[in-house]
């Protein structure tokens, strides 16, 4: 079983999450957008024509997205079945999240590493 395809994000904590945007945007040339990430385009031998995106974000200090874990990131990591790999890190003793979310963004699902970080696993819509 195919597990972990790529990044699919990075996401931090920031006390003022909309000017180190603008900070990051000035310095860096990171094109934030209005919804306060960025949305990296590539491409890739599994993915030749580049749809696909690496999204960077930062959260509010106070978000409890990230929770269970107590870091201040979070990665997030493409996977092609997110079904298929949960039940493998359930069987292989990892603790896994029993929640779920899909929508138009694809499937998430998180596990929490042995140090207590929050990993989070998305299967992107069919063609990204």
């Amino acid at each position: 079983m195919q597990r972990v395809t790529g990044i699919g994000g990075i996401f931090f904590k920031a006390k003022d999450p909309q000017a180190l945007g603008a900070w990051y945007q000035k310095h860096l040339g990171i094109n934030v957008e209005d919804w306060g990430g960025a949305a990296f385009q590539w491409a890739g031998p599994q993915n030749p024509t580049g749809v696909g995106t690496t999204i960077w974000s930062p959260f509010k200090q106070e978000t409890d997205y990230f929770a269970p874990s107590q870091a201040t990131f979070m990665i997030n990591y493409r996977v092609h079945d997110l079904d298929a790999l949960l039940e493998a890190l359930r069987i292989e003793g990892c603790q896994v999240d029993a929640k779920v979310e899909e929508s138009e963004s694809g499937k998430f699902g998180w596990v929490i590493d042995p140090e207590g970080n929050k990993v989070e696993l998305w299967q992107p819509p069919v063609g990204q």
